[in-house]
């Protein structure tokens, strides 16, 4: 049986696909573009999921999980106007950043998921500090959280480098993280 990631797309639904994708907001930093996801980017998005890179976010999954997991985090976009970004570097794809919006979550989240590969050369904060700024600046949003696993050290040292705050408590077993809002002028 052929896997919904693999099933080729008609020219026509290309097309409809690129077209939805162009809509989609596009962040440029000095190093990084974040851009809208796209099918051949599951491949990577799977393998962060199925590693033990994905143990803090509902993972390991099976390439079928993933899937779901992937579509969900491209469908927020579609329903509240934010969502699962590309984060592509000189050498191709880094990882993912997202603005997102999942069940118990306390407000809209601000998440990344990063190839190995691409750990300890600050793409990470990089990404999400132009994640955030849009957050803020272009979407309006009143607050930005991060949720995260206690045992996944390396995200909440990324957390406190971007400024965010530990809430008090936990929620379902993760550590709420509290972006700080910045004054902007009006």
């Amino acid at each position: 049986m052929r896997q919904p990631w693999t099933h080729p797309l008609t020219r026509e639904a290309a097309m409809q696909a690129a077209g939805i994708a162009a809509a989609l907001p596009e962040l440029c930093t000095a190093r990084l573009r974040l851009r809208a996801p796209r099918l051949d980017d599951f491949g990577t998005y799977a393998e962060i999921m199925s590693s033990d890179r994905g143990l803090h976010v509902g993972g390991p999954m099976d390439p079928a999980e993933a899937w779901d997991d992937f579509c969900r985090m491209v469908a927020t976009w579609l329903l509240r106007g934010h969502g699962l970004w590309s984060v592509e570097g000189q050498g191709g794809l880094l990882g993912f950043v997202l603005i997102g919006m999942e069940p118990g979550d306390p407000e809209p989240e601000l998440g990344f998921l990063f190839t190995a590969e691409a750990e300890g050369q600050g793409y990470a904060q990089e990404a999400a500090e132009a994640a955030r700024a849009h957050a803020f600046r272009d979407l309006g949003l009143p607050g930005l959280v991060s949720c995260i696993a206690p045992e996944n050290f390396r995200s909440r040292r990324l957390a406190e480098r971007l400024g965010a705050r530990p809430d008090p408590g936990t929620l379902d077993g993760v550590l709420v993280y509290r972006h700080p809002v910045p004054e902007l002028s009006v």
